[in-house]
């Protein structure tokens, strides 16, 4: 007893110790019910905020056409301020679920909607519920968007961009003609111009629901499914008709059993969308897994676990829901199994993987996410938090972030963490439910700089042939960055305050060039950058 007091002391102190230094909070303020989804960041290091809001023009206007929800969308700069603000409405309901920054600048948006055509929306319903995609540029403007769905209510969860420049959407939907449960999987792959490409319906006979997709090395996708289906038969390949060039919708029936209530069902794709493998991992009870990432020995997934010691399940919970990882390697064995618990009801909503400066080895995961309250309120419930594992799973640290305010119920709902090691954390803070605001917080953690390699001046891509990235890897206040031809001549000067500048190269002839950094405390750095 003694000795789990002292343990329980020592990770006390650890929490609060270890300060953190609020570099900014954004808070954007709303009187109705707000939900925030995710936070994703800029290869310029900026920051996309998206989630559903009810426009505040609607609430004090007389204009009935739309009174629901909307795409929501703020990005901000590295500084914290807003960059742009936009809504995308419909004349219904319409939810934001995820969103993509795009290799060639911009973002790709994927939510659910229950609008037919009007307003912002250019195609008609579907029938029920519908994935709305919209492509936009880097200033928020419109670039296309399609509405794929069914007679049945689908889902968006989540998206990424194809090595090639397509994408790939991950949703759900109910009660699919020719589908397999209540509620299957759907993937549908499109090029960069929103073209279908094949669709795929995955499935038990239950209720199956996608949680997150993240890209891998080979061009294919590994999707993370909350599973409460038993396996199932039936694989079939349907020509659907009604689409461009006859696109053909394969069904993939679910071949691994659960092992309790819900399981976490990983299903691995290649980049033709034929499944490699796919696992079920959990106990008893209810595991639900929330999301993934892709370290340099393969991925790690994790959720909340009801589940004793059971099924597969490896270890056991203290209190309420634990925090479950399971480690896989790339052909999805399991690797090990930790459990971690805050009190309490603990969610998972992210992870970020720290790496080398190369980038091909990992030095441990950054989890984020929030307890909470079951019954009695403890004393860090309803607060974001954060805890840093090895790569074996060992937790090292967690801490709870406050930033600059604390209200009485806080949810995160996405973190991320930079290139020089800064964290923004996302998500909602209410004083009382119905009004949610929405709180960014971005902070420099003195444990997490420790663990990141930096570079003096880091430039990407290089060779460049249109923009380039200028990455400074240390602090300063304002800098210039200066651009000479290999005779020394100066082409371009420019000054920043941002840590990661945008430069245009795109009337540079073909050959090598220099750039010079200089900042106001007289640090100095060059590197080289080829045009091609």
């Amino acid at each position: 007893m003694i000795k789990l007091y002292m343990s329980a002391l020592l990770l006390s102190s650890a929490i609060f110790l270890n300060a953190q230094d609020v570099v900014w909070q954004k808070d954007i303020k709303s009187s109705t019910q707000d939900f925030l989804s995710q936070v994703t960041t800029t290869v310029d290091q900026q920051y996309l905020i998206t989630g559903s809001s009810i426009h505040p023009k609607k609430i004090t206007s007389e204009n009935k056409q739309n009174n629901g929800y909307d795409f929501h969308l703020v990005k901000l700069n590295q500084q914290g301020e807003e960059v742009w603000e936009k809504y995308f409405s419909g004349k219904n309901q319409d939810f934001l679920s995820a969103a993509v920054a795009t290799q060639e600048g911009g973002f790709l948006l994927a939510g659910t909607s229950y609008s037919g055509k009007g307003l912002d929306k250019k195609d008609a319903s579907k029938g029920g519920s519908d994935i709305w995609l919209i492509r936009i540029n880097e200033f928020g403007d419109e670039l296309w968007q399609k509405t794929l769905g069914t007679s049945q209510d689908e889902e968006a969860k989540s998206v990424i961009q194809t090595a090639n420049f397509g994408f790939m959407v991950a949703g759900n939907i109910k009660n699919a003609a020719n589908g397999f449960g209540s509620k299957d999987v759907t993937v549908t792959r499109l090029d960069k111009n929103g073209k279908i490409l094949s669709e795929l319906i995955l499935g038990g006979r239950g209720l199956d629901e996608v949680e997150k997709m993240i890209p891998t090395p080979d061009g294919g996708a590994l999707l993370g499914i909350y599973s409460r289906s038993s396996l199932t038969n039936g694989n079939k390949t349907i020509t659907n008709d009604d689409q461009q060039n006859s696109i053909k919708k394969q069904y993939i029936a679910k071949t691994t059993e659960n092992f309790g209530e819900g399981d976490y069902w990983m299903v691995k794709l290649n980049k033709d969308n034929k499944i490699e493998w796919e696992k079920n991992f959990g106990g008893k009870g209810d595991d639900h897994l929330r999301t993934m990432v892709f370290t340099s020995s393969g991925y790690i997934i994790g959720g909340e676990s009801r589940s004793e010691k059971s099924g597969n399940k490896t270890v056991g919970i203290e209190e309420g829901t634990d925090i479950w990882l399971v480690s896989l390697n790339t052909k999805g064995e399991e690797q090990w199994q930790k459990s971690y618990n805050f009190n309490n009801r603990d969610v998972l909503m992210g992870m970020n993987v720290i790496s080398t400066g190369d980038g091909r080895n990992s030095k441990g995961v950054l989890l984020g996410g929030y307890t909470q309250a079951e019954g009695r309120i403890e004393a860090d419930d309803e607060k974001f938090w954060m805890m840093y594992i090895d790569n074996d799973g060992n937790e090292q640290w967690r801490k709870h972030v406050k930033g600059e305010s604390q209200k009485k119920s806080e949810r995160l709902s996405d973190l991320k963490m930079n290139k020089d090691g800064s964290i923004v954390l996302a998500g909602t803070s209410a004083e009382e439910l119905g009004k949610e605001n929405w709180k960014i917080v971005k902070l420099g953690d003195s444990q997490i700089d420790q663990l990141i390699e930096k570079q003096n001046i880091k430039i990407y891509p290089n060779p460049v042939s249109d923009y380039a990235y200028v990455e400074i890897g240390f602090d300063f206040k304002e800098a210039d960055i200066i651009l000479y031809d290999m005779g020394g001549r100066q082409l371009q000067s420019l000054k920043t305050k941002n840590k990661v500048t945008k430069i245009d190269t795109q009337n540079l002839i073909q050959g090598a060039y220099l750039i010079v950094v200089k900042t106001d405390d007289d640090k100095t750095a060059n590197a080289k950058i080829i045009k091609k």
